[in-house]
């Protein structure tokens, strides 16, 4: 048995399809959705990024503003921006790229944003409605892969899912958002002991630890499904996830490669909740799904 591969390009690239023409349709009622994608700073990762970001969001008909900072800006400067960002109409979803400089509290740019425009779902107002099950917006990874489940047909309901990390940016919301859909979710961290004891009996591995090829075919029940969150850079220049891929490919009923697996997705879900952002700013109803 060879598992099926869920390819997060593809699956993004049908759903900007679909994003496109509901833009489309935006603008013809008038409305742009607007996107501010603020970076401080210029490490190259980072900026590739955000790049990336504002490229898609154009490309889809946003109205994207990517504001380059210098890495010497005060917190008083970038929380200002932000405070105008948030009064400008024209701007739906305000993204800051993370991680900021020392010298800036992550935590008070994050709150300052305001919860209606807030299309990270980072604010504590968005965790908030999430653990209460309330709608709000969602972290971009944890929703790029529900998104995954939802377009592949994975039944969740009562299945058991193991979530490797526990970061605020994954781990953590996404073991909520599943336990939302009726899975049962257990959480593995770098104190859990007996770590196999755990992955081997997970119908559903979620894997975020930032280790290269930390998890191996062995560790894994067979026709799980496997989503690998790890973006790790090798010796060889070469970016490999979290799993060890071709060993992981003989036990699992679908995994995600990478490159080319969940990293799509949490672009596209940012675009997402740009549109749905813009809609309720504007009073327009939500499609139903």
């Amino acid at each position: 048995m060879s598992a099926e591969i869920i390819y997060g390009r593809e699956l993004a690239e049908d759903i900007r399809e679909r994003m496109t023409k509901e833009v489309a349709d935006l603008r013809e009622l008038g409305v742009v959705p607007g996107l501010a994608v603020v970076i401080v700073g210029n490490d190259p990762a980072s900026l590739s990024y955000v790049r990336g970001k504002d490229k898609a969001s154009k490309k889809v008909g946003l109205e994207s503003n990517l504001i380059e900072l210098p890495e010497e800006v005060s917190q008083e400067e970038l929380l200002d921006l932000v405070d105008r960002l948030n009064h400008d109409s024209n701007v739906h979803g305000i993204l800051v790229q993370l991680p900021l400089p020392d010298h800036i509290n992550e935590d008070e740019v994050i709150e300052a944003i305001s919860p209606s425009k807030d299309v990270d779902g980072f604010h504590p107002v968005s965790i908030g409605r999430m653990m209460a099950g309330k709608e709000t917006f969602l972290p971009c990874t944890p929703l790029g892969i529900l998104t995954m489940f939802k377009e592949k047909e994975i039944s969740l309901e009562g299945k058991h899912v193991v979530v490797l990390g526990r970061s605020r940016i994954v781990g953590k919301p996404i073991g909520q958002m599943l336990l939302n859909e009726n899975a049962t979710v257990t959480y593995c961290h770098s104190r859990t002991k007996n770590l196999k004891d755990f992955t081997q009996n997970a119908d559903i591995l979620i894997v975020a630890v930032g280790k290269p090829g930390f998890i191996s075919g062995d560790d894994i029940k067979d026709g799980a499904v496997v989503i690998d969150v790890g973006v790790n850079r090798i010796e060889d220049g070469s970016l490999t996830g979290d799993v060890d891929f071709e060993s992981a490919l003989e036990k699992a009923s679908y995994i995600t490669p990478v490159p080319r697996g969940v990293g799509p997705m949490t672009i596209t879900m940012l675009l997402h909740n740009t549109i749905q952002a813009a809609k309720q700013l504007n009073q327009i109803p939500q499609r139903s799904s």
